[in-house]
């Protein structure tokens, strides 16, 4: 263990072992960066199309209440249409009876004769 070639070839199989050691360590970095970096493109990828497809969906709702909501205030508004009609009617009507009674009360009470 005296002679300085021993010395050197420790110091050379040490270098060795730590540049492989580098090496090697930086390797396998570079190789869990690139996948993390692949997993988190994928997964970017996917939440964007899941956001794309809630938007469509939810859009689709939308329009969907949108229209339901028109046909019914439409159904409202014709049947609160009919309704004023037949109230209407129903006014006219009363009108009529009271006129009719006002004629009777007047003609048996002798009022209309003067």
């Amino acid at each position: 263990m005296t002679e300085p070639q021993v010395w050197t070839l420790i110091g050379v199989f040490a270098a060795a072992m730590f540049g492989t050691m580098t090496l090697m360590s930086t390797m396998f970095l570079r190789t869990m960066q690139n996948g993390f970096d692949g997993v988190r493109t994928e997964f970017r990828t996917e939440f964007d199309s899941v956001r794309t497809e809630f938007r469509n969906e939810f859009a689709s709702v939308r329009t969907e209440f949108r229209n339901e909501f028109a046909s019914v205030r439409a159904e409202s508004g014709s049947e609160f249409a009919n309704v004023r009609t037949e109230i209407r009617a129903i006014h006219d009507r009363i009108d009529h009876l009271d006129r009719d009674v006002s004629a009777i009360y007047r003609h048996i009470f002798g009022i209309d004769r003067g």
